[in-house]
């Protein structure tokens, strides 16, 4: 990539930023802006929130947010309707070309929507953004066996192992090593760089145990309605059909916590008022979380997010 000026570059970001706002106002989107800084934060297994002592270390602790999910869905609760943010997010520990510990996501929610009607989103915003055609939509089943000669869905223990080995991959034989494990290092080393090419790809019907806050699926309770949007060998965005019950949602952060326990990392306080906002003033719909400098990143032709950052 060619050196840019400042200049340049924050050109670059602003008319990005412009074109993803013509698109989400003309859906009839609201962008809305939430606290960065709260008392409560979203248990996550592999994430780890930036925890802030104000007025001392005896006051409650606060978190910078790792995205404005919490937020957004206590306003979805509240009758939003469909909106659209781009968020300060934080992470602590996430360094790398496409990682930083402070970088911008744009997240919309889209009450009553589907997975098929979010591709149709997706498919216009790479195209108006990144001059793409098409979009292709792929099972997490048909891809992992394509390109990793393992089916998710069924495999066992061993499968996994043989399935890595075969790709040059290695995890410790331990307990904590398990198929969550390699699912997660396949995709990332094994498929990621090979999706996206030539058009963007819609990684869909993820492993339940892979569900995050997704709906699992009526039909087939193997699978959540779970996604993932790979431009070119990088993943640009996740989403998936909210889950709405309060009950749910508590059983899955209580695993999350587990895990954290697990790995002996702090667990997480309740996000009570999150649960609370579940349940049946929350709408079914879709929720998606974009990595803004990634796709400016794209945009440009670079080879790292901190390219196009200015900083």
């Amino acid at each position: 990539m060619p050196v840019r000026s400042t200049r340049s570059i924050l050109k670059l970001r602003a008319d990005v930023r412009t074109s993803l706002r013509g698109l989400f106002d003309g859906l009839g989107f609201l962008e809305v802006d939430t606290p960065v800084l709260l008392e409560e934060v979203l248990p996550e297994p592999h994430i780890e929130p930036i925890a802030v002592h104000l007025d001392g270390s005896d006051r409650p602790v606060h978190y910078l947010q790792a995205s404005p999910e919490a937020m957004m869905k206590r306003l979805l609760a509240a009758g939003s309707g469909s909106i659209y943010q781009f968020a300060r997010s934080f992470r602590a520990g996430e360094r790398g070309r496409w990682h930083g510990v402070e970088f911008v996501l744009l997240e919309w929610y889209a009450p009553g929507t589907t997975l098929d009607e979010t591709a149709a989103v997706l498919q216009r915003l790479c195209a108006e953004t990144l001059n793409t055609s098409g979009l292709e939509r792929i099972t997490c089943a048909d891809a992992f066996q394509k390109l990793a000669g393992v089916d998710p869905l069924t495999a066992s223990l061993d499968e996994w192992r043989e399935a890595g080995q075969r790709a040059g991959l290695d995890l410790p034989r331990s307990h904590a090593a398990g198929a969550d494990d390699w699912f997660e290092m396949i995709l990332s080393e094994v498929l990621t760089p090979r999706l996206g090419r030539g058009r963007p790809t819609m990684l869909e019907s993820w492993p339940a145990s892979q569900a995050a806050f997704a709906k699992i699926d009526p039909c087939d309770r193997r699978i959540a309605r779970r996604f993932e949007l790979f431009v070119e060998g990088v993943e640009l965005a996740n989403g998936w059909e909210e889950e709405t019950s309060r009950e749910v949602l508590r059983e899955r952060i209580d695993a999350a916590n587990q895990v954290r326990a697990a790995d002996h990392r702090g667990v997480l306080p309740l996000p009570l008022a999150f649960l609370e906002a579940h349940g049946d003033a929350m709408p079914s719909g879709v929720g998606v979380a974009l990595g803004f400098d990634r796709l400016v990143m794209l945009k440009a032709g670079a080879d790292s997010i901190h390219d196009v950052r200015c900083v």
